[in-house]
């Protein structure tokens, strides 16, 4: 039974973990081995399903980390019984339902309480719902298609016919392994780059990471898509495509992940909905045009909603809107609120202003001047509500309405929001709240259109920046990040660009106990795209002041990361020379916390330049820029960079042949490092330090501190730092005779660096991979191999004294670099 696996799995998390499953947790493991998909565990749970998947993903992430192997949706029972077993935890009384062999059930042995899970967890999930009506034909020509092979499906029709919902329902009757969801936004300025998609795809859904390049991105989801049977939405295609249904200029990929998705080879099922048709060459699409409702399904739903039958009437109002599923949503709401439910005075009032062909957009526009002269507060609310985008936060909380209506009594809050809700406005589920693209669009003109001098859409989008910002103190998840970060899309919005660059430099703790800026712990959690893109936007809109420093130093850190050292440098250049502008013209006092902040800046964005110099090989700027740090932080309060840039310096001595002087400055500095190596961003320079050492022939000093590293960086989660110790342990084995260990260390390395795509730091491994593998006679053409992928890197980065040290170390034994 899934309820012993849920206890199962709970026994192990608290073996290895000493803490339990919480309830959402141990609800969602019972119904996925049940066999239940995402959406109906949400309807059954009464959460959303994006909220279903983020605790999912979680709770694989966690039980990946118990079990040691990677644990998805469809690896849970195997992954689940061999741990079991592994660790001696008794299953003997688990039935063999659970997949733990044919052993009799004797549940005494299992020493667990009996527990009937909550009936909403056991009973069926009902499939059944009352306002999805007269689309059985419309599933049954779609299905046929599935059936015949069709495997990338385009629903076409104009806005509000149902699209999204018979898409989501078809895709429910699927019998895949993962659901995934993109919804496109209405406005193409707002689109989210296909590269942050494919992104967040391969981390929450596939426990992947992706890489850097987006080609090598698409391929590892292409290998996961030949893996499992998934089921893909993209809903609202349309701001996406041009005139000619072929993919603006700045989404041109969307299509290459189409191909992706498309692969022959794959088991992946895509639906797209547009209003427009898809006309991309090579894309081996089958459209459907999805009809109106006919005029029994409009009746259908009106009879549900309580409103009594006046069939000439109805069929009236059906044929002017064309049986449009959302105006037979809307028109229902007003029926009911403004007419006391008659069909008749409804259509008496209102069918002259509706002759004629007559789209959605028209009729929402006519529902919203209906909204303004029956209800000006709530019309306000709505417009306002236009702001929000609706897109990596998909819906709203309460707070984020409510901080739309300061200038509206409390007690009216909660009546504004049911006039919406009732007239179909504003949709509601679980307690959050968001608009239909249609719907929000005809807010957007509303809001822009009535306000002089766009005072009502600044205020509005600065009451909802605050809220984003207030609501979230501290960095835990994945959610939280993206949510802090909504507040810089509304100051771009209205070209607040200061208060955009204030965003992306507000600090708070994150899930490493670390107090960074938003925008380094978003590129802490694997979001360096977005974040590169997010301060590209804005670093040439505001002045050149304290914050554009920061930001460029942030920026060029994300630069180092890919690999592109030139911009990296040239950006650490622009950090000091502002941050070295504004202590000239502010003239801070030395004991003042601005003199601090700003000397800061300069002396990370020096440290900085030296350690892009060290990866460049560029030895005597490297050690220029680490002695202008410690000779601008020795005994003041920035003492912390000194010991940052005497550990660089340490390993530029040991690598130029100063070996005495290096020694002096790493025995400075060891105890000092070590220490402060115990948090994983300080992890980094133990494992440099590691590198001095071995340079030195200090081998049992080089090892405490390679594994230190090792320990810091994974209690952190900083991946490279792992691999660059595990690229100093390989080293160190090879000098103590172990290639095999150190053969394994490199490759170990490689494989961490090619997760995260960390171009930069992968020559390294592969190198010294090379040089081990040399002293290995039978391994001398895997060997080449890993030199020439070592000079293709370096040569890409590009660092060219790189190259020549990489030639001139090779030779056919091993080596040390």
């Amino acid at each position: 039974m899934a309820s012993d696996a849920a206890e199962l799995a709970d026994r192990l998390v608290f073996t290895v973990t000493g803490q339990h499953l919480n309830d959402l947790q141990r609800t969602i493991l019972r119904q996925v081995w049940q066999g239940h998909k995402y959406l109906d565990i949400a309807n059954t749970a009464g959460y959303t399903e994006g909220h279903i998947k983020d605790v999912a993903y979680q709770m694989w992430r966690l039980l990946s980390r118990v079990t040691g192997e990677k644990v998805t949706k469809s690896t849970l029972k195997s992954a689940l019984k061999r741990s079991l077993l592994k660790m001696g935890i008794d299953v003997s009384g688990a039935s063999a339902a659970l997949g733990f062999g044919d052993a009799v059930v004797q549940s005494e042995s299992l020493h667990l309480p009996p527990q009937a899970p909550p009936p909403s967890c056991t009973e069926p999930v009902n499939q059944t719902n009352p306002n999805f009506v007269g689309r059985q034909a419309a599933i049954a020509h779609l299905t046929s298609l599935i059936a015949q092979g069709h495997r990338t499906l385009l629903i076409q029709g104009e806005g509000g016919l149902g699209k999204t919902t018979l898409a989501q329902r078809l895709l429910a009757q699927q019998p895949a392994d993962l659901t995934l969801e993109l919804l496109m936004a209405k406005d193409p300025a707002d689109i989210t780059p296909v590269e942050w998609v494919v992104e967040e795809w391969l981390r929450q859904d596939f426990g992947v990471e992706p890489g850097r390049e987006f080609g090598v991105t698409l391929d590892r989801l292409r290998r996961q898509l030949r893996q499992q049977n998934v089921a893909i939405l993209i809903d609202n295609l349309e701001p996406a495509l041009d005139a000619q249904g072929q993919f603006i200029a700045p989404h041109r990929r969307y299509g290459e992940l189409l191909r992706v998705l498309a692969d022959s080879r794959g088991q992946t099922l895509t639906l797209m909905t547009s209003r427009d048709r898809l006309c991309e060459p090579g894309i081996p699409v089958t459209h459907y045009r999805l009809p109106g409702l006919e005029l029994a399904a409009w009746a259908t739903y009106f009879a549900h909603r309580g409103i009594p039958d006046h069939r000439d009437v109805l069929a009236a109002m059906h044929s002017s809107y064309g049986g449009n599923a959302k105006a037979m949503e809307i028109l229902a709401g007003a029926v009911q609120a403004d007419f006391e439910g008659s069909l008749a005075r409804y259509w008496q009032a209102h069918s002259q202003d509706l002759l004629g062909p007559v789209d959605l957009k028209n009729l929402v526009e006519s529902q919203i001047h209906r909204l303004r002269a029956l209800d000006p507060e709530a019309h306000r609310l709505f417009c306002r509500l236009g702001v929000y985008r609706y897109q990596e936060v998909p819906t709203i909380p309460w707070a984020a309405v409510q901080c739309l209506m300061a200038d509206i009594p409390t007690q009216r809050h909660q009546a504004i929001v049911t006039s919406l809700r009732n007239r179909s406005l504003l949709e509601c589920r679980q307690g959050r709240y968001g608009l239909h693209p249609v719907v929000r669009a005809g807010a957007i003109a509303q809001l822009t259109a009535n306000s002089p001098g766009s005072a009502e859409w600044e205020s509005a989008h600065r009451a909802a920046a605050r809220c984003w910002s207030d609501s979230i103190q501290q960095i835990g998840t994945l959610d939280d990040a993206t949510q802090a970060l909504e507040a810089y899309y509304h100051y771009v919005a209205i070209e607040d660009y200061g208060a955009a660059a204030r965003v992306i430099l507000h600090s708070r703790d994150n899930q490493w106990q670390q107090f960074l800026p938003l925008g380094s712990t978003l590129y802490r959690m694997g979001l360096v795209q977005p974040v590169t893109d997010a301060i590209t936007a804005i670093l040439d809109h505001i002045p050149q002041n304290a914050d554009a420093s920061e930001l460029a130093n942030i920026l060029g850190d994300l630069y180092w990361i890919q690999g592109r050292l030139e911009n990296a440098i040239a950006r650490q250049q622009t950090a000091i020379a502002i941050a070295q502008g504004c202590l000239h013209t502010e003239a801070p006092a030395p004991a003042t916390h601005r003199w601090y902040y700003l000397t800061m800046l300069v002396v990370d964005s020096q440290l900085s330049l030296g350690l892009y110099h060290l990866d460049l090989w560029n030895l005597d700027a490297a050690a220029t820029w680490f002695s202008q740090v410690i000779a601008t932080a020795t005994g003041t309060r920035h003492q912390p960079w000194a010991a940052k840039a005497t550990t660089c310096l340490a390993l530029v001595r040991s690598y130029q042949g100063q070996q005495p002087m290096a020694k002096t400055l790493a025995d400075s500095v060891i105890e000092q490092v070590r220490g402060r190596g115990q948090s994983g961003r300080h992890a980094f320079f133990v494992q440099l330090l590691g590198h001095t050492y071995l340079n030195l022939g200090d081998l049992d000093t080089a090892e405490s501190l390679f594994k230190a590293a090792i320990q810091a960086a994974e209690s952190g989660h900083y991946l490279q730092i792992k691999a660059n110790a595990l690229v100093g342990l390989g080293r160190l084995k090879g000098q103590r005779g172990d290639l095999t260990g150190a053969v394994e260390d490199c490759r170990s390395a490689i494989a961490l660096l090619d997760d995260v795509g960390a171009h930069g730091d992968l020559a390294a491994p592969h190198l010294q991979c090379a040089l081990t593998l040399a002293g290995l006679p039978a391994q001398s053409a895997e060997a080449e191999t890993h030199l020439y992928k070592a000079l293709n890197l370096f040569q890409a980065i590009p660092a060219p004294q790189q190259v020549n040290r990489a030639k001139q170390a090779w030779r056919p034994q091993p080596g040390l670099i």
